[in-house]
């Protein structure tokens, strides 16, 4: 059997709006739960009030599904049997459900629901709730003038009336119930100013300016020059043009403030960097622009991206650095001589001496003598006391139970030292046993400092292009007296850009730095451009393992602070001796 369901509303001028919809089966059930097949939406009304079933010869059958009643044509019943075709009417709480058999054999089931009258309408008003309460109307206009009220004129008012204040300042917010014009949280690094607006937002309805900024950010580096900035970014298009215009009359500044990029309130956690499109929207084709720049394009690191260059000394014994290329053929002029490949060795006499050491594994790895530095992005320079004695010992002589050492990094110190030994020859401090090879008496590396004269000459032996100092350094000579070139370590080659050693502690170092295979100190092991690319694509790279942004690598804003090799001597040598302390596991 078919049940064709017609519901039948009001609008409030009396049209009539139709449902239908149809239900199949033998049982209709009837009550205020959603899951009847007719809902009827009536407190007088029981979850599952009536169940009708068709029985034999076209009849229904309709009884009470709970413990209540219900009327039928008139009279209260627990159950009836009717005949549709005769049509028949129940009646529960304000809804009537007239049942009929419709020419195709369905029986319609007709749901309406009728506004009963209660008489004296006036009289029972004074029962109702609204009797007590304001129209409307003039509740909604209430809910206005609270409104604006509480946001809008107490913000205001306390704003005017405040105590001046300096921008940047941490004092308490002045301004009452301001909160409620914020569009979101601080980020993490202006999370101490969440309830003090004033510190950025000085003047009432003018977006913050750079000044504001720059009452805390005081030590911060401009990108490039405002002029230039303009001209590498070029026109804007009429449209942006007229959004800057209307942004300017509102107070804004101009498209190289701070707000411009930093925007705030976007959710408590890290500011999120400036799009890729901001940076390309200057540098995809500057040298059209800025015919004078030495930069060259980039737009996306994946497929329009210069050549990386690193920042090395290109002159034997000079301090003046230029830009090279990573091509692979990048070299160094920094006045050491160190062979990678033989230091990294696993089978070599420098493994085994490092498997003979307590301090070192069963061969030498990269970490054993590079050390990063606090910001993870460069490396501490390598220390001879720190680094290499452990192996290339620089003890000289030996009084009583004390060893004497040169003194590493001072030529004329060490050459004193060697001169004002004792000219009493000296027992050797073992016996019985010769050394071999090159350290026999005799030898390349064999030194008897008992006289004066042999006292000179090994100077001049260790200083030469042969000797013990030129093993690591490259010899000179300064005044008539041998010495050795100067040393130069960098802890950052990129000077436009950063590198951040933490984030790639789960490779290792020789898959971006051949350092195993290289024979020279000269090599510049840097990863050219295309090994960064084997994981680093651009920013809309899907299938790349790491989509890669321009802030990813460079930062908007050249950094201010002083290089570790150019940090003072004093600050170098405190270095040294946290970095001894610290292999000792002393500090």
């Amino acid at each position: 059997m078919t049940f064709l369901i017609r519901t039948i509303d009001h609008t409030a001028t009396g049209r009539e709006i139709l449902r239908e919809r149809s239900v199949d089966g033998d049982t209709l059930t009837i009550g205020r739960a959603t899951s009847n097949d007719i809902v009827v939406p009536d407190l007088a009304v029981e979850q599952h009030h009536v169940k009708v079933e068709e029985t034999d010869r076209g009849r229904l059958e309709m009884s009470a599904a709970s413990n209540r009643d219900f009327t039928f044509d008139g009279s209260k019943r627990t159950s009836v049997t009717f005949d549709p075709a005769k049509g028949g009417a129940l009646l529960l709480g304000v809804y009537t459900l007239a049942f009929s058999r419709e020419s195709d054999g369905q029986v319609l089931v007709s749901v309406t629901r009728e506004e009963k009258e209660f008489g004296n309408r006036d009289a029972v008003r004074g029962f109702d709730l609204a009797s007590a309460m304001p129209s409307k109307r003039v509740a909604a206009w209430i809910g206005v003038l609270v409104i604006l009220g509480a946001f809008l004129v107490v913000p205001i008012w306390t704003n005017l009336t405040r105590e001046e204040k300096q921008p940047g300042a941490y004092d308490a917010d002045q301004v009452m119930w301001d909160a409620s014009w914020s569009t979101g949280k601080l980020s993490k690094a202006h999370h101490a100013l969440e309830q003090n607006c004033e510190a950025c937002h000085v003047e009432p309805f003018v977006s913050v300016r750079d000044e504001t900024c720059l009452t805390c950010h005081k030590d911060i580096g401009d990108h490039a020059g405002r002029d230039r900035l303009a001209i590498s970014r070029g026109p804007f298009p009429t449209g942006d043009a007229l959004l800057w215009q209307v942004a300017d009359a509102f107070g804004k500044e101009g498209p190289e403030a701070c707000t411009t990029c930093h925007t705030e309130h976007e959710g408590a956690g890290r500011m999120e960097p400036a799009a890729q499109q901001f940076c390309s929207s200057c540098h995809l084709d500057m040298d059209t622009r800025l015919t004078d720049t030495a930069l060259g394009n980039a737009h996306d690191f994946g497929t329009h991206h210069p050549e990386l260059q690193a920042l090395v000394h290109h002159t034997l014994g000079e301090g003046e650095t230029k830009r090279v290329t990573l091509d692979g053929k990048a070299r160094e002029e920094h006045g050491l001589r160190f062979p990678h490949d033989m230091h990294l060795s696993k089978t070599n006499g420098v493994a085994r001496m490092a498997g003979n050491l307590p301090d070192y594994g069963e061969a030498l790895v990269c970490s054993d003598c590079h050390r990063p530095t606090d910001d993870r992005n460069g490396f501490l320079p390598v220390e001879m006391e720190s680094d290499c004695e452990s192996c290339h010992s620089l003890v000289y002589d030996k009084v009583g139970s004390t060893f004497r050492s040169l003194r590493h990094g001072d030529v004329a110190a060490m050459r004193a030292d060697l001169i004002a030994m004792d000219r009493a020859p000296r027992s050797p401090i073992t016996s019985g046993l010769r050394r071999p090879g090159e350290f026999k008496r005799g030898g390349r590396y064999f030194l008897e400092f008992g006289r004066p004269t042999q006292n000179y000459i090994g100077i001049t032996r260790a200083l030469s292009e042969g000797g013990v100092c030129g093993e690591c350094h490259v010899p000179t000579t300064v005044g008539g007296e041998a010495t050795v070139m100067p040393v130069f370590q960098r802890s950052s080659y990129f000077l436009n850009g950063r590198f951040d050693h933490e984030a790639h502690e789960q490779e290792d170092c020789t898959s971006c730095h051949a350092a195993d295979t290289s024979s020279s100190a000269r090599d510049v092991i840097l990863p050219t451009l295309a090994t960064c690319r084997e994981c680093h694509q651009g920013a809309e790279a899907i299938e790349a393992d790491v989509p890669s942004t321009c802030a990813m690598c460079h930062s908007y804003h050249p950094p201010t602070f002083q290089r570790r090799e150019d940090a003072p001597v004093e600050e170098q040598a405190e270095r040294v001796v946290r970095l001894s302390s610290r292999r000792k596991g002393t500090e």
